[in-house]
């Protein structure tokens, strides 16, 4: 079986990883965007999978755009791919590479499809509270995931769960639906199945606003927008004029009278909508490392009835 794989972050590593270990499969090209300023000093730097795919001696295009490009679209049809692989690529295909495969153009998504189409469904799961989430293996076509399903496997989300944590599951997972599936959808054994539309809901992409805590919300969903965006890029509330990210943090029993925001104890926990609260356990000040709050209090004390996020 001759592959084409198409992706950019370390989401797609694991599959590209897979796929190159399966008898009897030769990953023909590898197509990834192109590369970006990266790190304190801005160098040009590969993508995951394009660094992946030179270190595994692939052949790589890294185009500006697909749309329009002819020498990318010549480029793929010389491959004469069976399958043509997307995981987290990051652009629209478009119908000219969906055709061109001989088999089936596959997307690997990391939501339970209808749910949450769209460029951020693992964060989406997470912020919405859902209690499960999964990979599905997907036919691409012109619509916005809206193709038939060949596999999916679920996982829940515990109340633990973090943002990483679960790019992290998905990403093996989806390489193992990936490669299980694979021999199925060549065969004809799996065929595609069409997704329930009234079912359907969006993941748009996540903006830097929403990084910032809204202490109005119930402690549960600050909760939920803490592990979201944990470890990275971090939650985040204003002090002293100051960004302080919240790296990790709990729901806590109890109840408070005190306005949203406010210092509600000695250790950190902060008033949230409803009277719920919030209890901060690791932060990270603007331009320092991240601590677990009690060493932060030791340098910046507050007192009950303080604000944050002004």
């Amino acid at each position: 079986m001759r592959l084409v794989f198409a992706g950019t972050p370390a989401f797609s590593v694991p599959c590209l990883e897979a796929l190159l270990k399966v008898p009897d499969t030769d990953v023909v090209g590898v197509v990834s965007q192109p590369d970006r300023p990266a790190g304190r000093g801005m160098r040009l730097t590969p993508s995951p999978v394009k660094q992946a795919a030179l270190d595994a001696t692939c052949d790589v295009i890294t185009p500006q755009k697909l749309r329009g490009d002819v020498e990318a679209l010549s480029w793929l049809k010389e491959r004469q791919p069976d399958v043509l692989v997307v995981v987290a690529f990051g652009m629209m295909l478009p119908v000219e590479w969906l055709e061109a495969p001989r088999i089936a153009p596959l997307n690997v998504h990391a939501s339970l499809l209808p749910r949450w189409r769209g460029a951020a469904p693992i964060e989406r799961a997470l912020l919405a509270g859902d209690a499960e989430t999964g990979v599905c293996i997907m036919h691409m076509e012109q619509g916005l995931d809206t193709g038939g399903v060949y596999a999916v496997r679920s996982l829940p989300i515990g109340p633990s769960t973090t943002g990483a944590s679960l790019w992290a599951e998905l990403s093996q997972m989806g390489a193992e639906l990936l490669v299980e599936s694979l021999p199925g959808i060549a065969s004809g054994a799996l065929q595609p199945v069409p997704q329930d539309e009234t079912q359907t809901t969006y993941a748009a992409k996540l903006t830097n606003e929403e990084r910032v805590i809204d202490w109005t919300a119930d402690a549960s969903q600050v909760d939920r927008q803490v592990r979201c965006f944990s470890p990275r890029p971090g939650a985040r509330t204003m002090l002293d004029g100051k960004w302080l990210k919240v790296l990790r943090g709990e729901a806590c029993r109890g109840h408070t009278t005190l306005p949203p925001g406010s210092v509600a104890s000695s250790e950190l926990s902060v008033a949230c909508g409803n009277g719920t609260i919030f209890r901060l356990l690791e932060v990270q000040p603007e331009g320092k490392k991240a601590m677990p709050a009690a060493d932060f209090l030791r340098g910046r004390p507050l007192a009950k009835g303080d604000a944050l996020g002004s």
